[in-house]
């Protein structure tokens, strides 16, 4: 049997255990010591391909962020910011659904995580709207979409992961996500205002300068972490390791002292959850990167290279970049985490191609959310529809609006670099 072969059985077995439930840890590991094996790779080596991986300066950053994540969540801000986003946009028509995507534009900012922003912002947007007369299977399917944008907007864990697989400098993904990211969230504040005039949907609050400050006053804090943390990466003041050591101190400080909502107790639980989602993800990032090594072996690289120039047809920059995000979508709907898993595998496509790397960065998150919105995984939909308690069908169903609305911004990013490119390019200069 040819490597080439020996590796397209291996994405082929990856697929069946992720469809069969097989847990993401047990199918990458399985599928590595199957494409090692065909590759013609020593199995000697792939412990160190593992370490090499893991061994990467940025991805100390990766942990820390996890954990401020966890503990700005048990901090109790999410209530907070859900005030600040009713007295900004409760008076729109549709009022309560605009408050749910400027919440999680708010909450994803400071979490970094699309599944955290989800739970965190949830529990609480959810319960509201369907007491306001909004459909449960709309509520569960705008919550999910808008907890898309989370990762989109700095600090943001994929970014993290993105950076440690192809070396780009975290602070500039980090303000390149920034403009796509509240783009993305007028997207679907738009698809919001159409629906809200074709069902009649009232506003949620009425506009108070007086309602603003109060909310702005008690969550101000709240938006001090990722302010200081992009700010220092920028100017050069953190290195993304620091910044992650400071956000730590900055949310258990917020949570513990400040706000007083979060015990020891609770510290434990975050410290516990941040562990054992931290371990999951290096284990991950480490096999991915044994998988990538087998698969480069396999010429698996030149084999998309080609495949690529036959599906474009024409060269064209633009055809590639949509062939390419096609497939990573089509990853996405199966893997979760997608980046670390997919990118050793394009990585070397990207640079034969002399594609923006920045640029591409926020394409890959965009392919990351519209994953999570996607069957047969659809993990968003999936949580977002236990906590509505309704069938992920009719979310799936409700969804179409928004994930239509991400597939045209998809487009749009792509067709526009500048869009992600300009704020990193002039500050850099």
């Amino acid at each position: 049997m040819t490597p080439l072969i020996g590796a397209g059985l291996a994405i082929v077995l990856l697929c069946l255990l992720l469809v069969l439930s097989i847990p993401m840890v047990v199918a990458i590991m399985a599928v590595v010591l199957f494409s090692n094996y065909f590759s013609g790779a020593w199995m000697l080596t792939l412990p160190q391909t593992m370490m090499s991986g893991i061994g990467r300066f940025v991805l100390i950053a990766l942990p820390l962020f996890v954990l401020a994540g966890g503990l700005m969540n048990a901090g109790g801000i999410s209530g907070r910011l859900f005030e600040f986003a009713r007295a900004l946009v409760g008076s729109l028509r549709g009022g309560l659904a605009h408050v749910n995507v400027v919440t999680s534009m708010f909450f994803g900012g400071m979490i970094g995580s699309s599944t955290a922003d989800l739970a965190g912002t949830g529990s609480i947007v959810i319960p509201e709207m369907r007491k306001n007369g909004y459909p449960a299977d709309f509520s569960a399917a705008l919550t999910a979409s808008s907890a898309g944008i989370g990762p989109m907007i700095p600090p943001s864990s994929p970014m993290i992961l993105y950076s440690a697989m192809t070396g780009v400098s975290l602070g500039s993904l980090f303000l390149a996500g920034l403009i796509p990211g509240l783009l993305l969230g007028l997207t679907m504040m738009m698809i919001i205002a159409w629906l809200a005039r074709r069902r009649g949907w009232e506003p949620y609050a009425i506009f108070s300068l007086h309602e603003v400050a109060r909310a702005g006053k008690r969550s101000i804090l709240s938006f001090g972490m990722p302010l200081i943390i992009v700010g220092g990466l920028v100017v050069g003041v953190f290195t993304p390791s620091e910044a992650g050591a400071f956000a730590v101190v900055y949310s258990m400080v917020l949570a513990m002292v400040v706000y007083r909502v979060l015990s020891l107790k609770g510290l434990y639980r975050v410290l516990s959850n941040a562990v054992q989602l931290s371990g999951e993800l290096l284990i991950i990032v480490g096999l991915s990167f044994a998988l990538g090594s087998a698969l480069t072996n396999a010429r698996v690289p030149e084999f998309l290279i080609e495949f690529i120039d036959l599906a474009t047809v024409v060269d064209s920059m633009y055809l590639r970049l949509v062939v390419l995000l096609i497939l990573a979508i089509l990853a996405g709907m199966i893997l979760d985490p997608l980046i670390p898993v997919l990118m050793p595998i394009i990585l070397p496509t990207l640079i034969f191609y002399e594609v923006d790397l920045v640029h591409f960065g926020v394409l890959m998150v965009l392919a990351v959310v519209i994953g999570q919105v996607t069957p047969p995984m659809a993990i968003a939909l999936i949580i977002a529809g236990k906590i509505a308690n309704v069938d992920q069908i009719r979310v799936m169903q409700a969804n179409m609006p928004f994930f239509l609305g991400i597939i045209v911004f998809l487009l749009v990013a792509i067709a526009v670099p500048g869009l992600a490119t300009w704020l990193p390019d002039m500050l850099r200069n």
